[in-house]
């Protein structure tokens, strides 16, 4: 196993412009994400902040029993009780299976920046990943990618959730989750590792009641040896924590969404496009409604003075939202702008793991964190880390293509020259001219139909593209013919594309971590934490 760096884009012009550290794009953030002199002002600023480390470490040591731990998950918990300590933090939604790979690069991203700024700060770093268990968008999280005949499969789990409920709250039915995930690994391809990799599946969700369980289980069970602590926002409990700053994030509403706003219309100004979905009646907060068992978002109606939800079917005045928040804080939900403002107010994060579209994002809540006199923290890219398996990197030698180029464009290109080569171009120019033939032909049909029974006229134009559909079916027999000629050089595109530009996307947004597993054994998460990466903006290949 090695790694090769590469240098590309990113998928966004802003995040591409972030990782070069433009000008135009440092005026967003408060810190910059490669230079040590930035974390250094972080930590002064850190130690002149307060942060609930008793009151989190509890809850925390509570909420991971139930998950796999070890001697290095207990030395983290210690860590964060040290006044010293700093987090490295990250999070993602609760993906069936883990979901797409780029959550499993996410933890590993966290956890090498942490170990890596321990080093280099001298201070105590934790890695911990937030499970965006609040959120409520069940299809995002619902499905894997299966790959049959050199295509990709969408397989969602069958079962269904009609209600908007966070995905904490999501329960699982174990027997329907077994058949599913059992039927899945084995459509990768039995391989040596597919029972085991089975095993292992069916141990996660026998100790898995929700969505988030069958999550926590897994990545626990992978990365509890290098001190990893999770965290579930959609945890009640979790909530309890949060109470005061629910509490000031309702009174202060109305300033949250002006400085999103302004933040937002300062980018704009330099023509980069909009991330958050912002309106100047947002509240920024949902309300988890038992009754409809639905999480609703909330806004704020100036006229009536109330925080209305789902056409006004619920309402609140600002005094009875706060009596809420601080007698049943369990019932408020954060959104996508006071979320990271809540993470920031409960951990001391000298870096936070970012994903293309979150760096967008956060740049558009600087103003919304100096409302609360505090600095967005260094906003460090996650490893974009693609997989490269041997027999994949041979296909690419004998078709003459470039990594980078497959890994931006896919062989889509290189594929239609290669056709364009194998085609008999006598036979391409006869069909053309019998098909203008026949139009010439036509036409003189046409218009001695139309002085002898114009309403024939459609029945002949009926006629003729019968004809010209049974030309085009002939040609397409004889160049079917000539690609088969070819079929061992077209598959080599197939598998290309299909290992590393499924579909036209990265293959961290479409394969699944079990997809790689089944090929190479559950040691590969620890192989792969065995090697060293820079956090340097650039692609990481990891040659298997």
């Amino acid at each position: 196993m090695e790694i090769l760096n590469l240098s590309l884009p990113a998928v966004n012009r802003f995040a591409s412009n972030y990782l070069e550290q433009a000008a135009d794009i440092q005026s967003f953030f408060h810190y910059r994400y490669n230079q040590i002199s930035d974390d250094q002002d972080r930590l002064t600023e850190l130690k002149n902040r307060s942060f609930p480390r008793a009151e989190l470490t509890a809850h925390i040591r509570e909420f991971m029993k139930k998950y796999p731990s070890s001697k290095a998950v207990e030395n983290s918990l210690e860590k964060l009780l040290n006044p010293k300590s700093v987090v490295v933090i990250g999070g993602q939604q609760a993906g069936i299976l883990t979901g797409p790979l780029y959550s499993i690069h996410k933890v590993i991203s966290i956890i090498k920046l942490a170990e890596q700024k321990e080093r280099q700060l001298g201070v105590p770093v934790i890695p911990v990943f937030w499970i965006a268990g609040e959120d409520h968008d069940f299809q995002e999280v619902n499905h894997v990618f299966v790959p049959v005949e050199n295509r990709m499969d969408k397989w969602i789990y069958p079962e269904k959730v009609f209600q908007k409920k966070m995905v904490s709250d999501i329960h699982l039915d174990k027997d329907v989750c077994l058949a599913w995930v059992r039927n899945v690994i084995e459509n990768f391809g039995e391989t040596n590792h597919t029972n085991r990799l089975i095993e292992f599946a069916e141990e996660q969700i026998s100790k898995s009641d929700t969505f988030v369980d069958f999550f926590a289980n897994i990545v626990m069970e992978m990365f509890k040896d290098y001190g990893l602590l999770i965290v579930d926002s959609g945890d009640r409990f979790f909530r309890q924590i949060q109470k005061e700053f629910l509490t000031e994030q309702i009174i202060h509403h109305n300033s949250i969404t002006y400085s999103l706003l302004k933040q937002q219309d300062l980018i704009s100004q330099k023509g980069y496009p909009i991330t958050i979905e912002a309106h100047d009646q947002a509240a920024n907060l949902f309300y988890c409604d038992e009754r409809m068992n639905e999480r609703i978002l909330l806004e704020y109606n100036l006229e009536i003075d109330r925080f209305v939800g789902k056409s006004g079917v619920i309402s609140f005045t600002k005094e009875e939202l706060v009596e809420i928040a601080a007698k049943d804080p369990g019932r408020l939900s954060n959104n996508v702008v006071t979320r990271p403002l809540m993470q920031e107010l409960l951990f001391p994060t000298i870096a936070f793991i970012a994903g293309p579209g979150e760096i967008s994002y956060w740049a558009e809540l600087k103003h919304v964190f100096e409302l609360f006199n505090m600095k967005m923290p260094p906003i460090v890219p996650r490893l974009n880390i693609t997989l490269l398996d041997r027999s994949v990197e041979t296909d690419m030698n004998e078709l003459n293509l470039t990594l980078s180029t497959v890994l931006t464009k896919g062989t889509t290109t290189d594929k239609e020259l290669f056709l364009d080569s194998i085609k008999d171009k006598e036979a391409e120019e006869l069909f053309l001219a019998t098909k203008e033939q026949l139009a010439s032909q036509y036409r003189l049909i046409e218009a001695k139909t139309a002085q002898l029974d114009k309403g024939l006229l459609p029945l002949l134009k009926k006629n003729e593209k019968k004809l010209v559909e049974e030309i085009e079916f002939m040609q397409k027999k004889l160049d079917d013919s000539v690609k088969l000629k070819h079929d061992v050089i077209l598959r080599k595109y197939g598998r290309v594309d299909l290992s590393l530009r499924p579909d036209g996307f990265p293959q961290e947004r479409t394969w699944n971590v079990f997809y790689y597993l089944n090929q190479y054994g559950l040691n590969l998460i620890s192989d792969v934490m065995q090697l060293s990466f820079e956090f340097d903006g650039r692609h990481k290949i990891i040659k298997m």
